[in-house]
């Protein structure tokens, strides 16, 4: 069994990734799967989030720990948890076995206004609103499926469940604006950490610009993968097709390591 370790992203909790680790187990069926929440987001919300993508990570890593699931993991992260993954990958590489980073943006690697679109500045300041984000998650919980899903007007049962998340974990105003704080602050390492990526992109992202997948793949000399259709929740749009790419990866590597295990017997006689 490979461990695997899921992180959402901005004020979203493990129950967002909805049936998606069902089917990640039916495709990878060695993957041991663990869903963690973020500090002030899902089973957390109570807590402080932290202003500091690094202190994100430590908080994950303790809730691994305390658990007693110890490393190597693999982890499979979307936007801002992406930016937990890599922190994580640059700072204790020895706990990391590879990472699949699914639409995220990366300062300096991109600039702000592919970072994120400045035509949701709008949409994203009237969520800002305390008042209003407290009082009406329908509206905000509308409004951000209409943002990061291009399946929106087919997920009523989604957004229906979305709802009832912030109902019983509502993530305060204050801790989102930490959240934001953190991912617009991070900066990421120039040069990619050592272990084997993936970058996969939803093409029709219309919160952030696919560019910055792209752009990241081609500073890291990584493998990326874009569908075409899909929007920033790219699990919720493109679930079977996200599995495949990371069984694919899988196989890949395994492949490889075959070659390289039979070159190097070889070059022993």
């Amino acid at each position: 069994m490979s461990k695997w370790v899921f992180l959402r992203g901005l004020m979203r909790e493990a129950r967002h990734w909805g049936e998606f680790p069902e089917l990640f187990r039916a495709t990878v069926p060695e993957a041991d799967i663990t869903l963690l929440d973020l500090p002030g987001n899902g089973r957390l919300h109570q807590e402080r989030s932290p202003a500091r993508v690094e202190d994100m990570t430590e908080a994950c890593r303790r809730q691994l720990l305390s658990q007693g699931i110890l490393p190597p993991y693999y982890l499979f992260a979307l936007s801002l948890g992406a930016m937990v993954a890599v922190d994580w990958a640059a700072r204790y590489p020895q706990e990391v076995a590879g990472c699949v980073l699914l639409n995220t943006s990366l300062r300096p690697v991109s600039p702000f206004y592919q970072r994120l679109r400045p035509r949701n500045y709008p949409a994203l300041l009237t969520l800002a609103m305390p008042g209003l984000r407290q009082r009406n998650f329908a509206r905000q919980e509308s409004l951000l499926l209409q943002l990061t899903s291009n399946r929106c007007a087919t997920q009523a049962d989604v957004l229906t469940a979305w709802i009832g998340y912030q109902c019983d974990h509502p993530v305060s105003y204050s801790n989102a604006w930490r959240q934001l704080y953190a991912a617009m602050r991070y900066r990421a390492p120039r040069h990619a950490p050592s272990m084997p990526l993936l970058i996969l992109a939803g093409g029709a992202d219309r919160l952030i610009d696919p560019r910055c997948s792209h752009n990241l793949a081609r500073l890291w000399q990584a493998p990326l993968a874009e569908q075409a259709a899909a929007g920033h929740d790219l699990t919720l749009d493109a679930g079977d097709w996200v599995a495949e790419q990371v069984q694919n990866w899988l196989a890949a590597m395994l492949a490889q390591a075959g070659e390289n295990a039979e070159a190097g017997f070889v070059s022993l006689d």
